[in-house]
């Protein structure tokens, strides 16, 4: 199953699993103006396979930005790191809210450099969680 489609089956799995968030930004499917996707956490195209694995759903922003990336740059010590991975990673052992959670912290490298390559406070997503949070939406 390395370089096929992904199932029905598995995308059912995927978003069940996710609670219908976005696994890198913690976007919420249901306030999305377009579908999450179900994604490559190692690309295809760099040998990740079609499996539970390596599998996460991402929304559309945080999908085009990651692209086929699988490491970048910290800016704070200017090593190259893995970006997260959410099947081998915890989510909060990487990031953090900061205080009035519009915005997501870095607290490791990886978590800098994903907050940088996925670009995580995009300003229509920071907009987003602040309405969301007033609204007793947000954090998920």
């Amino acid at each position: 199953m390395s370089n096929q489609t992904v199932s029905t089956q598995l995308k059912t799995i995927v978003v069940a699993r996710a609670q219908g968030c976005c696994e890198y930004c913690r976007s919420q499917a249901r306030f999305a103006t377009q579908p999450f996707s179900v994604e490559h956490i190692c690309p295809r195209s760099q040998g990740g396979p079609t499996t539970l694995d390596n599998l996460a759903l991402s929304c559309q922003g945080c999908n085009n930005h990651k692209y086929q990336k699988i490491q970048e740059r910290d800016a704070l010590t200017g090593d190259v790191v893995p970006l997260y991975h959410p099947r081998r990673q915890l989510w909060s052992e990487h990031f953090s809210w900061n205080e009035d959670f519009t915005q997501i912290l870095g607290m490791t490298p990886t978590g800098r450099a994903t907050v940088k390559a996925l670009q995580l406070n995009r300003a229509g997503l920071v907009n987003l969680r602040r309405v969301l949070y007033a609204a007793g939406e947000h954090p998920p």
